[in-house]
């Protein structure tokens, strides 16, 4: 963990919330923060602590996965708090939907704040703190991903995606590619049929983005999506010849059928705009229009109490 940027995120929090820091926060073990028993300790204890009403990631958070068999999902359904995070905490907040039917925020993580422009931090306060669905801010997105420069012989597809001017509606399920497809077949994870799947990845070849929709695909995971949105795929460069990472994601997505925009503005680049996790939005893909796709909130992050 950079322990500067945590206390630069940990400042930005401060000015709302009053943060407290779990025990084993900056403890090391190999790539771990910490042993298994340790770090699930500190978790269990946050979800049993009435004072404590949201859980907010300091960071990606390695290993994850191995943690999740000993949280305690009775607390959480018990007294349900905001857990917030994305990147390899796709798999906490998929855990919390999956075991105790809990919402999450697929958000900004405590490490990542200082980063980020203020309005994305503004809105995930925002969505922190509100009963009803506040209207998103504008999220730039396109029917189309654009050709990748870099990519030798490489274009990216130009046609727009999906039916007409019908609005798509269903839960805002996804995350991190990656994660997504290692839980697929686990009692993590998630049933996508009816969702509006949102992704996002980091420093993965082409090639590896490819294998991970398709093992979603075999696995069944991806049967009844309604759409995608597609975020930043960071750093995810392809080999010579090879095409690049927005036309992969274009052709797998097309293969199985499933309307999709691109530019979301989430992930691990300069913008990561929070969504609600499991909650009902609606995506209007506005074809044959010079309209831009547009998403809307149906439901909050937090559920009236």
């Amino acid at each position: 963990m950079n322990e500067a940027k945590l206390q630069a995120g940990l400042a930005i929090l401060a000015t709302r919330y009053r943060p407290l820091l779990a025990p084993n926060l900056l403890a090391r073990d190999g790539f771990l923060a910490g042993s298994d028993e340790a770090r699930a300790d500190d978790f269990n204890r946050c979800l049993r602590d009435p004072a404590v009403r949201a859980i907010i990631c300091a960071r990606g958070g390695y290993g994850l996965m191995r943690v999740l068999p000993q949280l305690d999902a009775d607390a959480l359904r018990r007294d349900p708090k905001l857990l917030v995070g994305f990147s390899d905490a796709t798999a906490l907040l998929a855990w919390a939907y999956t075991q105790a039917d809990v919402r999450g925020i697929h958000g900004p993580m405590i490490g990542q704040m200082a980063d980020l422009a203020a309005c994305d931090i503004e809105w995930l306060f925002q969505l922190m703190e509100s009963s009803a669905p506040p209207p998103l801010p504008a999220l730039g997105l396109r029917r189309a991903p654009s050709a990748s420069a870099s990519t030798a012989g490489a274009t990216g597809p130009t046609e727009p995606t999906g039916p007409g001017d019908e609005p798509l509606s269903g839960p805002l399920l996804g995350g991190n590619l990656c994660l997504l497809s290692h839980l697929s077949g686990t009692p993590y994870g998630l049933d996508l049929g009816g969702a509006l799947l949102f992704l996002e990845d980091v420093g993965e070849p082409s090639y590896r983005l490819d294998r991970y929709l398709t093992h979603l695909g075999l696995t069944g995971g991806l049967t009844g999506v309604t759409a995608a949105l597609v975020g930043d795929m960071s750093n995810c460069a392809a080999a010579a010849a090879h095409p690049d990472a927005l036309s992969v994601v274009h052709e797998r997505l097309a293969h199985y059928r499933i309307p999709h925009v691109f530019g979301a503005p989430w992930g691990h680049a300069a913008r990561n705009l929070a969504l609600p996790f499991g909650a009902r939005a609606t995506l209007s893909l506005q074809a044959g229009s010079d309209r831009a796709p547009t998403l809307t909130l149906l439901e909050a992050a937090v559920a009236p109490r």
